[in-house]
């Protein structure tokens, strides 16, 4: 029962710590996130022509959705492509950390992925909510299609019945 009690005032003394680190980081402010975006977005060479590839392959993409959001089965399929291109992030990670050099002029690619996440896994994230979210209407619409519908065969039956 001892283990118990001091287990317990050991996660409670961790969650004492972690709520004062957070607290204080509130009370900061947007301040250091801000300087660490500004600082990721420095860091970048924005005319590495695969970056630049890469930024045209997300518009055509985003373009692409948007232009096919009444094609609901075209839609699902770049919905699962986006979430698989997300799900090989990783793999993909590692092989462009060990052949970077033969298309980049510095390793963009760290052991822990932030960099593909921010410019691969995070746009392709947003296409696939904006693909949901527009699938979500498409579905409501065809609720109130069906629903009219409905009342409509049921008015009609309603006024044969009495003619």
């Amino acid at each position: 029962m001892e283990e118990i009690q001091k287990a317990f005032e050991q996660h409670m003394v961790q969650m004492e710590d972690l709520v004062q680190k957070f607290s204080t980081e509130l009370r900061s402010g947007l301040q250091p996130a801000y300087e660490n975006f500004m600082g990721f977005i420095h860091a970048i060479d924005w005319k590495e022509p695969f970056l630049m590839g890469l930024l045209v392959f997300h518009f055509l993409l985003l373009v692409t959705t948007i232009i096919s959001r009444k094609n609901s089965n075209f839609q699902m399929c770049l919905f699962l492509l986006a979430l698989g291109g997300v799900y090989l992030a990783e793999k993909l990670n590692k092989f462009l950390r060990e052949n970077w050099r033969s298309f980049a002029t510095q390793n963009y690619f760290d052991s822990h992925g932030i960099f593909l996440s921010t410019l691969w896994s995070g746009p392709l994230l947003v296409m696939a909510i904006i693909i949901l979210v527009n699938t979500l209407f498409n579905l409501c619409y065809l609720i109130v299609k069906w629903k009219k519908a409905e009342l409509r065969h049921k008015a009609k039956l309603y006024h044969n019945k009495h003619d």
